[in-house]
């Protein structure tokens, strides 16, 4: 009763950060993704360095950065099914201990190189079902507004941890090489499952299908695809992003030094940051719903001075404006939840963030190809142009509209 009238309130009057918090069940969620998402961070640094030690190679230390994220593609199209067929705490805390004993191979076990980059790309290709696991738990913990505020968290800390990790495990693999970064992955990973197995109550899995995971999960993508509200939320949710992620792939060549780079971009992450917080914080459900549209558009337009060749200073400032305007994707959560059936719910957020990160990688290569035939300043304009014609061809997504719910069939 307590939960209902809660999620009746939000859903009126808007959550607010305070309240997403005070639910134990998201402080729990929270603690153990900031670990996760850091500890990634070290453990393909230092994946990266270790190769590169081992090989002198910067082709295979690329290889095996990226390597992490390349099999999210095979995972999202063919093993999405089981995030919704296995009980999800018991998904989250699998992948914590199967990450951990990654690390402790990758560090411990001297394998060859060959073999460090197809251990991470089997193992990778589990990583989708893990992230969907915890993204579809979400709406069960915070109902109604509060999950939309709860996704604003996640996002920050996402960033954040990002940036955190890597600073840290540049310190780490000053102090202790390759293996003792990757160690200190294994150690976070172990007490992120310790905090998933003692800190979530169980709860059952969603779907009841028992036929193959491969046949089960191109059935639901397909059915999800065909549906026109879900594949518009879909494709709203990536092509701005796309856009966006061509774009800050040309910064470093644009200013060319990574230092200068690394500011820029930093500032961009503090300005996702802040649009994120705003729109979170002071925007009802229903004006947060409206300014997805406008804010789409605002992704893209500061990237188009570019042509102009700013110095770093506005360089910076132009990032973090654009950056900002990824807020806009917090208008767009709670009508994903609503379109989506419960039972198939998991294998949705899996196929929403599969798309997107690869959606983002090949913006990133498009956007490096355009930047061999035209100027990194003029390359970056381009990405701003196509993000502001995207957000425009996507309005009729974008505007809040009362269209019927769910997936039929």
């Amino acid at each position: 009763m307590g939960r209902e009238r809660a999620s009746t309130i939000w859903r009126v009057k808007g959550a607010t950060f305070g309240e997403v918090f005070a639910v134990r069940e998201f402080r729990v969620l929270f603690g153990s993704f900031v670990l996760l998402v850091g500890g990634d961070s070290i453990k393909m640094l230092a994946l990266s360095v270790l190769v590169y030690t081992r090989t002198g190679s910067p082709g295979l230390s690329a290889a095996a950065y990226m390597a992490g994220w390349l099999p999210f593609i095979v995972g999202g199209l063919f093993l999405l099914s089981l995030a919704d067929r296995l009980a999800p705490r018991a998904l989250m805390v699998a992948g914590e201990l199967i990450r951990a004993v990654t690390c402790l191979l990758l560090a411990y076990a001297g394998l060859p190189v060959w073999a460090m980059l197809a251990l991470v790309l089997v193992t990778g290709v589990f990583s989708p079902v893990f992230f969907a696991a915890r993204a579809a738990m979400l709406p069960e913990v915070l109902p109604g507004d509060a999950f939309v505020l709860g996704r604003s968290m996640l996002n920050v800390a996402s960033a954040s941890a990002q940036v955190v990790g890597l600073a840290a495990g540049g310190a780490f693999l000053a102090f202790a090489g390759p293996a003792g970064a990757l160690a200190v992955t294994a150690g976070l990973s172990v007490v992120a499952a310790l905090v998933l197995r003692f800190g979530l109550p169980y709860r059952a899995a969603r779907g009841g299908e028992r036929r193959g995971a491969v046949r089960q999960t191109l059935r639901v993508n397909r059915r999800l695809l065909a549906d026109g509200r879900v594949r518009g939320l879909l494709l709203a949710g990536w092509l701005p992003c796309v856009c966006l992620a061509g774009a800050e792939a040309m910064v470093v060549p644009y200013l060319g030094g990574q230092g200068q780079a690394g500011v820029v971009l930093a500032v961009a992450a503090c300005g996702m940051a802040a649009g994120e917080f705003a729109v979170g914080r002071f925007a009802a459900p229903g004006l947060r719903e409206r300014l997805s549209l406008p804010l789409a558009v605002l992704l893209g337009v500061p990237w188009l001075a570019f042509a102009l060749s700013p110095g770093v200073a506005w360089a910076a400032v132009l990032a973090a404006i654009g950056a900002a305007g990824l807020s806009y994707q917090l208008g767009l959560q709670r009508r994903f939840v609503d379109a989506v059936p419960e039972e198939v719910r998991g294998q949705a957020f899996g196929l929403q963030s599969a798309g997107l990160m690869t959606g983002q990688a090949a913006g990133a290569a498009v956007v490096g190809v355009l930047g061999e035939v035209v100027a990194p300043g003029q390359a970056i304009a381009l990405s701003g142009a196509a993000g502001v014609v995207v957000a425009l061809s996507l309005a009729r997504v974008l505007r809040p509209a009362r269209l019927a719910t769910g997936v039929q069939g």
